[in-house]
C-alpha cells in the first residue's frame, strides 16, 4: 500500500471500491497487530519459525474477516442503504464516527493482549467482563495498565491515527444519481450480495457443512495449542465466547455405572481409625512459578542456578516436596477453588461461571463440622477478585482482608498490604485462634507493577525479569513469618501446605512450554519436622484437599476431583485447559483433547516442546477413557449441581 495517500484527503472514488478499501485497511491493521503481538511475545512461542508463522498469518486472515464483519455490520448496512442524504457531509461524518469508535475498541482489545497474554497465556475472552464486574477494583487497573505499559498506548494511538487518515483518503461518490431507480436497484443488490458474503465471512466458509468458525479452528494452522493465540484476534475471541455456557452435559459413557467404574470424584475413605486434629495452614503464593526455586531446577544454567527463593529452598530440605506439580488454571480466581475445594478451572473459573451458585464442599466447610475454626486471609481490599465472596460460599467462618488489617501504612498503593507486615499479622491472628484451626492466606506482593517496599529496593535488586525481585521479597516475608510462627505454641502441631496460584512470566525456555506454563511448587511441611521426602510423580492443585483430609484421616465421604497424594494406590494425573484444549498429563504422556476428540499425544519427557505427535502409534484407549470420564463427571456434576455429599 502506498502511504503517500496519508497526505491527501477525499480523493473521489466509487462508493463500493471505497467500502472494500476501508475493509482492507482494518484487515491490514489486524495483521500488523498480529506481527507486533508475536514480536513482543516471541519467547512464548519457541517452535514458531518463518514458515509456520506465514501459515499462522494466513490462518489469521479468516478470523480477522469474521471479527471485522461482526464489528462493522451496522456501519456497512448504513453505508449501503440508498438514502437520499447518504452523501451529505453530516451523514458521512456520522459514518466515520461509527467506524472509528467500533474499530478503535476492537483494536484496543487486540493491543492490550500484546501484554496481557503473558499473564493468562491466552487471548482475552468474554469472561474478562465477568471478572471485572466481579471485582469493581479491576476497572482502576485498566488505567494502571496503560500507565505501566505506555508503549502499548503509543502503538494503539498511532494505529488509530493511521486508521483515521487512511479512512479519509478517499471520498465515496455514487455510481448513479442517488434519486434514480438505477441507484436504488444497485443498492438493493449490493445489500443482498454484501449480506451473503458477510455470512460466508462470519462463518468462515460457504459450504452447508461449514459450522461457524470457533476458536478451535485455529488448530489447523499451528503445531501446538498455545500457538492458537497467534492465529486468533481478541475481538473474535470475545464475540465467540459471549454468553456461552461453560458446563454442558456430556454423554461419553452410556450409563452412570460405566462412568463411575472408570472415574468418580466421590471419595469414600473408610480406612477406619481416629481422625487427627492437627492445625492446617495453606499458603498460596501469587505468581510463584516452579521456575523460581533453585532446589527444583538443578538442571538450569549447567547446575549453577540458585533461584530466587533461598528461604523456601531451605524449607524444602525439611519438607515433603512434589517436584512434578502443576496448577489447574492460569489466573488467581482459578486457584482458590482448585486448592481449597478440589475444583479445577476447566473452560471457565468456577467463581464466574453460570454455576457459581452451586453448593460445594471444601476444606473449610468439611473441617468446620469437625470442630475447626476456619479463616481466609488476603491483604487486598475486601472484595478484590471476589475472594471474600468465595470464602463465604466455601464455608470459611472468617475473612481477614485489608479492611480488617485497618492500617494503610502497609498498603502498596495498588494491590494490598505488603506481604511482610501482612504475614506477621497472619501469625498474630493464628495465635488468637482456638485449636484446631484451618486457615488459608493468599499473598499479593509478587505481582505487576513489580514493586517492593522502598527500604528493600537495594536488598532485592532487579533480575532478568522484573517479577524476580518481588519473588525474593515474598520469600523474605515467609522467612520472617516462619521465624515468628515457630515460637508459637500451635506451630509443631500444624501442617503447612505451600503452593502457587499459577505460573507467571518465565526466564528460561524450559518453562516456555504448554506443560510448564502450569508448573507450580507443592510443599508439605510439618511444624515438628516429621514430614520429609521427595516425590517425583505427578501432582496438582486439586490434590491438596483430598491429601489434607487423607493426612488427617478424615472418614466421611466427600467430592474431590483430585486424589490423595499420601495414598500409594491413588491414580496420579494433572489436568488443565489451554486454548480450548484439555491438557491431560498421565505418566510420561500428555494428551490434548479438543472438540470432543483426542487430537494429540506427546511424550513430555522425550519431547518437552510437544513437537512430535505420536497419536497414530496407538489408540491410547485406557487414557482416553479416563480423560473422558473426568470431563463428563466434572461437566455433569457442575451442570446438575452435584458437588456435595451431605454428612452429619
Amino acid at each position: 500500500m502506498n502511504f503517500s495517500i496519508l497526505s491527501h484527503k477525499n480523493r473521489p472514488a466509487n462508493e463500493y471500491l471505497v467500502m472494500i478499501y476501508r475493509f482492507l485497511i482494518v484487515m491490514l491493521l489486524y495483521s500488523v497487530g498480529r506481527i507486533i503481538f508475536y514480536l513482543f511475545n516471541s519467547s512464548m512461542f519457541p517452535n514458531v519459525d518463518f514458515t509456520s508463522f506465514m501459515r499462522i498469518m494466513r490462518g489469521g486472515v479468516m478470523f480477522d474477516i469474521s471479527a471485522i464483519l461482526y464489528l462493522n455490520a451496522l456501519y456497512f448496512i448504513l453505508y449501503l442503504l440508498p438514502l437520499p442524504f447518504k452523501f451529505k457531509e453530516w451523514y458521512q461524518r456520522m459514518l466515520k464516527w461509527i467506524f472509528m469508535i467500533i474499530n478503535s475498541v476492537g483494536l484496543a482489545f487486540n493491543h492490550i493482549d500484546i501484554i496481557y497474554y503473558r499473564f493468562i497465556l491466552k487471548r482475552t475472552t468474554a469472561s474478562v467482563f465477568d471478572i471485572v464486574s466481579y471485582d469493581a477494583g479491576n476497572y482502576k487497573l485498566v488505567f494502571r495498565f496503560f500507565y505501566d505499559f505506555w508503549y502499548i498506548a503509543i502503538i494503539l494511538t498511532i494505529t488509530i491515527v493511521v486508521l483515521s487518515k487512511l479512512y479519509s483518503a478517499f471520498r465515496p461518490i455514487p455510481s448513479f444519481n442517488v434519486k434514480s431507480w438505477k441507484y436504488s436497484v444497485l443498492a438493493f443488490f449490493s445489500i443482498i450480495l454484501f449480506s451473503a458474503l458477510s455470512v460466508v465471512g462470519m462463518r468462515g466458509g460457504y459450504r452447508e457443512s461449514t459450522r461457524p468458525i470457533s476458536m478451535n479452528n485455529a488448530g489447523k494452522y499451528v503445531n501446538s495449542p498455545e500457538e492458537m493465540s497467534l492465529v486468533h484476534n481478541t475481538p473474535f475471541c470475545i464475540l465467540r465466547t459471549w454468553g456461552k455456557k461453560a458446563f454442558l452435559v456430556k454423554n461419553y459413557f452410556s450409563s452412570e455405572a460405566d462412568l463411575n467404574q472408570v472415574y468418580t470424584p466421590l471419595r469414600v475413605p473408610g480406612s477406619g481409625g481416629v481422625m487427627k486434629h492437627d492445625n492446617v495452614v495453606i499458603i498460596i503464593l501469587e505468581s510463584f512459578s516452579r521456575e523460581f526455586f533453585g532446589t527444583l531446577n538443578k538442571q538450569l544454567e549447567n547446575g549453577h542456578y540458585k533461584g530466587y527463593t533461598p528461604f523456601l529452598d531451605s524449607l524444602i530440605n525439611n519438607s515433603l516436596v512434589f517436584t512434578d506439580a502443576f496448577a489447574n488454571g492460569r489466573k488467581s480466581i482459578d486457584a482458590i477453588p482448585s486448592v481449597t475445594a478440589s475444583i479445577p478451572a476447566l473452560v471457565l473459573p468456577y467463581v464466574i461461571s453460570e454455576r457459581s451458585g452451586n453448593r460445594i464442599n471444601s476444606l473449610a466447610s468439611i473441617l468446620s463440622k469437625e470442630g475447626y475454626q476456619t479463616s481466609f486471609f488476603h491483604g487486598a481490599p475486601n472484595g478484590s477478585m471476589g475472594f471474600d465472596a468465595f470464602a463465604k460460599i466455601a464455608g470459611f467462618q472468617k475473612y481477614f482482608g485489608k479492611n480488617e488489617y485497618d492500617n494503610d501504612d502497609g498498603f502498596d498503593g495498588v494491590w494490598g498490604i505488603w506481604d511482610e507486615p501482612f504475614f506477621q499479622t497472619f501469625a498474630d491472628e493464628m495465635n488468637k485462634m482456638k485449636e484446631p484451626f484451618f486457615t488459608t492466606i493468599f499473598s499479593v506482593s509478587s505481582h505487576h507493577p513489580f514493586n517492593v517496599p522502598k527500604q528493600y529496593k537495594s536488598k532485592f535488586p532487579e533480575g532478568p525479569i522484573p517479577l524476580q525481585k518481588c519473588i525474593r521479597y515474598t520469600d523474605f516475608a515467609l522467612k520472617e513469618f516462619f521465624a515468628k510462627a515457630s515460637k508459637m505454641p500451635w506451630f509443631k502441631n500444624t501442617l503447612f501446605v505451600i503452593t502457587a496460584d499459577h505460573s507467571a512470566q518465565t526466564q528460561f525456555k524450559e518453562y516456555q512450554t504448554p506443560i510448564n506454563y502450569f508448573a507450580a511448587p507443592l510443599i508439605f511441611y510439618k511444624g515438628d519436622g516429621s514430614m520429609k521426602g521427595v516425590d517425583d510423580s505427578l501432582a496438582q492443585q486439586i490434590d491438596i484437599m483430598p491429601s489434607v483430609l487423607g493426612y488427617l484421616n478424615y472418614q466421611k465421604p466427600y467430592i474431590a476431583f483430585g486424589n490423595n497424594l499420601f495414598d500409594p494406590s491413588a491414580p496420579r494425573f494433572a489436568i488443565n485447559y489451554l486454548e480450548d484444549t484439555y491438557q491431560f498429563l498421565y505418566g510420561d504422556l500428555v494428551f490434548h483433547f479438543t472438540d470432543n476428540k483426542l487430537t494429540g499425544v506427546f511424550d513430555r519427557k522425550k519431547d518437552p516442546y510437544l513437537l512430535v505427535n505420536i497419536l497414530n502409534k496407538s489408540g491410547y484407549e485406557p487414557e482416553q477413557k479416563l480423560l473422558k470420564a473426568i470431563i463428563q463427571q466434572f461437566n455433569n456434576r457442575m451442570a446438575q449441581d452435584r458437588l456435595v455429599i451431605e454428612n452429619k
